[in-house]
């Protein structure tokens, strides 16, 4: 296969980058990447024909044509001498694969820090968003002004208050990244549709790491159930999506967050028992609170900490390999809810790379 050769170190401007030293990690050195293959491809989705016949001569009328949408959109690098699994990235709410490819003050994301310690990559555009915004469902796009709620939200402080010691950078121009990098639904979310474009790109690509943010862990579990070709699911800072056996649903869970009470769904325990076939990771940032408060961002959080912890608790009582990780219960403080491009985005990835190693999934 021809050799691409990439020098990810494009300009001085990055060599200077590099050297950076951000809030207690330096980057390291980037070294010229060399990969032995890249690509894009649409996968899953389906296509919808208009009765009749298409006439050249009346050709914008509809009649006899046909539609294509609810396709996954995938971008993939695979490294010289990768290893035996690949990383697929699912991106979270209001975002796309962007959110894995780089920093918002530029520095490497996770696409590349995983590229470079061998790992194939695999980065998703949900059916509905992004590259793959044909949605066989029509919806309209409206431009309403919300971005300090995600500011809050997703717990970079309360606007336009910083956490102390958040590992966001506090410069404008990032913070402009940042929103910009928000993309909208150019359909109504479906995790069904979600997982089955997922599932379809496990079928073509083989056994795979599943790697999902947010609202990726429902349609995360749900490609776990549908697919054996998944061997393991990690999950930064899932929330909604949580799937319980039939007749272990736990009570709601309130909160002061702005979504009301946070829910589980049942689902049979038949399926549920497929999600105990591989190991599973879930990890959370910081400024999650320990205890109710009327802070509703912390608060928010602090539900979505609790379900996964007893979600996590029926996995491995089921004979399952499941294991949350608060990140500052390991040192590891300051997170927002993007841990994997925060400053300290090379910590993050360290912890990532020793659970790959411990569980046999680096070879």
């Amino acid at each position: 296969m021809m050799k691409i050769r990439i020098d990810i170190i494009l300009a001085a401007a990055l060599l200077s980058l590099s050297s950076i030293t951000v809030r207690g990690q330096r980057q390291k050195s980037t070294k010229p990447l060399v990969i032995a293959g890249q690509g894009s491809f649409a996968i899953g989705g389906k296509t919808n024909l208009t009765q009749g016949v298409f006439d050249v001569k009346n050709a914008l009328k509809p009649d006899g044509q046909t539609f294509h949408g609810d396709h996954a959109y995938v971008f993939y690098q695979r490294p010289v001498k990768a290893h035996k699994y690949p990383l697929v990235f699912l991106h979270g709410a209001g975002q796309s694969k962007k959110t894995w490819e780089t920093t918002p003050d530029g520095r490497e994301g996770f696409q590349t820090l995983f590229l470079r310690r061998g790992f194939g990559v695999y980065l998703l555009d949900q059916p509905r968003r992004g590259e793959a915004g044909k949605s066989m469902v029509a919806a309209n796009v409206a431009p309403t002004a919300d971005e300090q709620f995600w500011f809050t939200q997703f717990r970079i402080g309360n606007y336009p208050e910083y956490f102390p010691g958040v590992q966001f950078p506090r410069d404008s121009a990032s913070l402009e990244q940042f929103y910009r990098q928000m993309t909208p639904n150019t359909g109504p979310f479906d995790a069904t549709v979600v997982s089955e474009a997922v599932s379809a790109l496990f079928d073509k690509i083989g056994s795979s790491i599943l790697i999902t943010h947010s609202q990726g862990g429902g349609p995360g579990w749900l490609t776990g159930i549908k697919n054996d070709k998944v061997k393991a699911i990690v999950a930064y800072e899932p929330y909604s999506g949580f799937l319980f056996p039939a007749g272990e649903l736990p009570a709601p869970i309130s909160s002061a967050g702005l979504f009301g009470a946070l829910k589980g769904t049942e689902i049979p325990l038949a399926d549920f028992k497929k999600l105990t076939r591989m190991p599973i990771v879930i990890y959370y940032g910081d400024n999650i609170a320990d205890s109710p408060t009327s802070v509703w961002n912390k608060d928010h959080w602090r539900s979505g900490l609790e379900i996964a912890r007893l979600w996590a608790k029926t996995i491995n009582k089921h004979g399952g390999d499941a294991e949350v990780v608060h990140l500052p219960e390991i040192g590891i403080k300051g997170n927002t809810h993007f841990p994997f491009s925060d400053l300290n985005n090379i910590a993050v990835a360290d912890v990532l790379s020793n659970w790959l190693k411990k569980k046999g999934l680096d070879r």
